[in-house]
């Protein structure tokens, strides 16, 4: 007889908790999971899916545009409640498929909000079910900061149930989804002011791509103010009224917070059981997603570690070989790709160039910045960028990064050669592809 209803629940249906369910479940394990919103989670719902088809279709703006100077003539209308429709039914589409991924696995789907009762049990609902081990996948939520008239302003989330476009919107905030929004949103007509308190956007990237992405922005049309820092909201007889800490009272629309996201534990009862948490309320787990209760673990977002989704399905991956299988699946954090969807859009992989002056004594530069031949004749003034960090001890390359048209999908072959650890040379060797941007990679000097 079981001591336990199952060997595993997961809390939490988005893509470590399903990958992590999915693959335990098919390598012997009797599962459950446990979701209170739609399948997928954040990536599905109002993530990665929903603003990729967003981006999708307001780059048409540009594109439609483009058209006349090849030859086309276009008479282009947007509607945006077309987009919007098409993008829920796909969304329901996918969420259908996370579920019938699961029970074709034989998961055990339970509907409802979960809470831990000790560390083998769990209340879900009206139901209690006990497992011998827990994961945690309940990813993260948009951080509004406490300041007057907060509950006026709106997360990301909002975005992508807007039955219509405001004039003006203001976004806090410039990270991954600030600028990705922010962008869309511009080049479907909206005004957008992104206020930002830092010195520059997107922190943490490459400073030569940061600067270059800010001016394309402001071309399009976006206004950047940086270093300033929104002190209060206020409603208005006809929108809003932001205040600025540089005194400054802009009116908008739609103001929306787009600061970062914290882990998402609220409820569940991991500090009552004894499960330690980092100082940004993470789960803190060892190399295997095991807490500091042995039997509770988590993985993703929750761990407030990489917020990318293919971290959580690699970690969710481990997880699941390490307890259910052989444990072979291991993960190597170093020279993760990563992109940026705005428009241009940006990506990026290996050290920065600051970085590289910090772990090497000597770092070569290569960098290029053109227009590319798509737009050759067109109207449009965008650049690309393209740059490589070289160790100059031994010629090895440390990072690759681009702004422009089609940088995710270059730059993610490019992580392959970084990962082997390629060299200038072998970069130099590599026959281009002509004419296309990539080519500008193996021919830098």
């Amino acid at each position: 007889m079981n001591e336990y209803d199952y060997d595993l629940f997961v809390v939490g249906a988005g893509s470590g908790g399903v990958r992590a369910a999915r693959v335990a479940s098919e390598l012997g394990a009797a599962v459950a999971i446990g979701e209170i919103d739609r399948m997928g989670g954040t990536c599905v719902n109002v993530g990665c899916i929903p603003k990729k088809l967003f981006v999708y279709g307001s780059h048409f703006a540009y594109d439609l545009n483009d058209a006349r100077g090849y030859g086309w003539s276009t008479q282009p209308s947007f509607d945006w409640a077309t987009l919007k429709e098409n993008k829920d039914r796909e969304i329901a589409r996918l969420n259908g498929i996370y579920e019938s991924l699961l029970t074709r696995a034989g998961v055990d789907v339970m509907r409802g909000r979960v809470r831990l009762l000790d560390s083998h049990t769990v209340e879900i609902g009206d139901l209690q079910r006990s497992a011998k081990r827990i994961l945690i996948a309940t990813g993260g939520k948009a951080i509004v900061p406490d300041i007057p008239g907060r509950h006026h302003a709106s997360t990301s989330n909002a975005v992508f149930s807007l039955e219509e476009l405001p004039k003006r919107m203001m976004i806090v905030g410039a990270g991954y989804i600030a600028l990705e929004l922010g962008s869309m949103l511009c080049a479907l007509g909206v005004e957008v002011t992104l206020i930002h308190r830092g010195e520059e956007i997107l922190r943490g990237f490459d400073h030569d791509l940061r600067c270059h992405l800010h001016a394309e922005l402001e071309a399009k049309g976006m206004r950047i103010v940086l270093e300033t820092q929104v002190t209060e909201i206020r409603k208005t007889d006809s929108a809003f009224e932001a205040r600025l800490d540089s005194g400054v009272l802009l009116e908008t629309d739609f103001p929306l917070f787009a600061i970062g996201r914290e882990p998402n534990v609220e409820g569940l009862g991991l500090q009552e059981l004894g499960v330690e948490l980092g100082q940004r309320g993470g789960v803190v787990v060892d190399d295997d997603y095991s807490s500091s209760v042995p039997s509770i673990h988590a993985v993703g977002d929750v761990i407030d570690h990489i917020q990318l989704t293919p971290v959580a399905v690699a970690e969710g991956m481990h997880f699941a070989h390490h307890f259910y299988g052989r444990g072979e699946h291991r993960i190597d954090y170093a020279s993760i790709p990563t992109a940026v969807f705005c428009q241009p859009e940006l990506a990026t992989v290996g050290l920065t160039e600051r970085e590289a002056w910090h772990r090497c004594q000597d770092v070569r530069v290569y960098k290029s910045v053109f227009t590319p031949l798509k737009l050759a004749l067109s109207e449009r003034k965008e650049h690309t960028i393209v740059k490589l960090v070289v160790d100059a001890s031994n010629d090895r390359v440390l990072g690759c990064h681009m702004a422009g048209h089609g940088a995710a999908e270059i730059i993610q072959g490019l992580a392959v050669a970084i990962k082997a650890g390629a060299t200038k040379a072998q970069f130099d060797a590599t026959v281009g592809i002509h004419p296309t941007a990539a080519e500008e990679f193996v021919t830098l000097r």
